[in-house]
């Protein structure tokens, strides 16, 4: 087999252009919600983005196991970061992202 048959195809490299991790924090950008969808879509929606703020804040206080997170400390963790305090749905919520991300 000829050498130029077993090199891999060219991919895109993250050396050709900036790492994200490495540049400073910027919230992205918001944009508008899509319009026509149903009301309880969009109380699904942010409250999944409510609930995903809260897990990133909870691993980067140090509570990595579902089971150390517990309604008060999640309702602190909210106060702390500046969002309303969760529900008991929420707080569900946020258990179960950190249980499905490993």
């Amino acid at each position: 087999m000829p050498a130029a048959a077993l090199k891999p195809k060219p991919t895109q490299s993250t050396a050709k252009r900036p790492v994200l991790l490495d540049l400073p924090y910027e919230p992205v950008e918001k944009r508008p919600l899509p319009p026509g969808r149903p009301r309880e879509w969009y109380v699904t929606h942010n409250r999944r983005l409510k609930a995903m703020r809260l897990a990133i804040a909870l691993l980067d206080s140090g509570v990595y196991m579902p089971n150390q997170a517990r309604n008060e400390t999640i309702r602190s963790t909210a106060e702390l970061i500046g969002v309303h305090p969760p529900s008991d749905t929420t707080c569900h919520m946020v258990r179960a992202f950190m249980r499905y991300s490993r």
